[in-house]
């Protein structure tokens, strides 16, 4: 049996160090947030991925504590926008201003906006105008934005956690799915269980709230994040990911129902989500290198919000998520 190097037994040392700190910052999220046990999993799969998430769920479902909590388990400073039909991008991004000094000197002064942060919350992202998105859309996949023709680098990690009410769509603007492709995972979030929601009742309503610890500092989860990246991913992964994200798109490697139902497919960015997030939810997990199985559980995150279908798929029944669990089942 071929002996483990200093290098692989140093960087074994730390994914596990890591795996152990990861559990107590799930348990110290799980104190707040009840019975969003796969969401708060997924949440972390997003930041420890690098990337960003679009959490979609009816009104009340905790949605802004998460991203409040996750700040402070993850030592991350976190800033919160409403999103509302008369924002405007200087809104998010900031402006530049007429200073006069003492001297009568005048000159332009640049006050950075909410988007300098390391954790944005976009609370309802779909209710800004399509001008105010695009604002949003440099800094997310560029972590710099520009104002007046001078950049402005963003802090770093930098991560946005948008909202999106899937109920209440008048007076909403759809996301363009060039913004859409920019966010790591779609995180549907679904009513809690009873004993999920029995147990929230007594832990928000008397006189003491919960509140969680933090577990993480700044460098310390950029270090995680950098674990991520340095996982080794075996040539069944890699397989898996290409056919499933290739299958899902309409042509000559797509079957005829593929074919029939998707409109357009996930691009190669599906892949590169696919990699990283099946990494870091085996980092989770606490093991060494991802599985097929993780491709298959991440799925549907990874892919719901890069694919369309047909106007005859949706009335003939089928959705988004339907067509997925059909390209599982030709990897499993």
């Amino acid at each position: 049996m071929a002996s483990i190097n200093q290098a692989d037994q140093n960087l074994i040392d730390e994914m596990e160090s890591t795996a152990e700190r990861l559990v107590q910052a799930r348990q110290s999220i799980g104190k707040v947030i009840f019975g969003q046990e796969t969401t708060i999993d997924l949440a972390l799969t997003a930041i420890l991925g690098g990337g960003h998430a679009l959490l979609v769920g009816a009104p009340g479902l905790a949605k802004t504590k998460l991203a409040i909590t996750l700040g402070i388990v993850l030592g991350l400073e976190e800033k919160r926008v409403q999103f509302t039909p008369d924002l405007m991008p200087a809104d998010i991004l900031g402006a530049e201003i007429l200073d006069e000094s003492d001297t009568g000197k005048r000159e332009f002064r640049f006050v950075p906006g909410p988007v300098f942060c390391q954790l944005l919350m976009a609370d309802e992202i779909n209710r800004a105008s399509p001008r105010t998105q695009s604002a949003l859309l440099q800094a997310m996949q560029e972590h710099h934005i520009t104002i007046a023709g001078v950049r402005h680098d963003l802090p770093s990690p930098f991560h946005v956690l948008a909202t999106q009410n899937p109920i209440e769509q008048e007076g909403t603007y759809p996301l363009p799915e060039a913004q859409l492709d920019r966010f790591l995972l779609e995180i549907d979030i679904a009513y809690p269980d009873l004993e999920a929601e029995r147990k929230m009742l007594f832990a928000t309503t008397g006189s003491h709230e919960q509140t969680a610890s933090p577990h993480f500092t700044r460098q310390e989860l950029m270090a995680a994040q950098n674990l991520v990246r340095l996982m080794p991913v075996g040539e069944s992964v890699v397989e898996a990911i290409l056919k499933l994200v290739r299958l899902a798109r309409p042509g000559s490697d797509a079957d005829s129902f593929i074919n029939d139902t998707v409109i357009w497919g996930p691009g190669p960015r599906a892949s590169q989500s696919l990699m990283l997030t099946a990494r870091a939810k085996a980092l989770i997990d606490g093991r060494l290198a991802p599985s097929v199985e993780d491709v298959i559980e991440l799925a549907n995150p990874v892919l719901r919000h890069r694919m369309a279908l047909s106007f005859a798929a949706r009335a003939d029944g089928h959705s988004i998520d339907s067509v997925i669990d059909y390209l599982k089942q030709q990897i499993s």
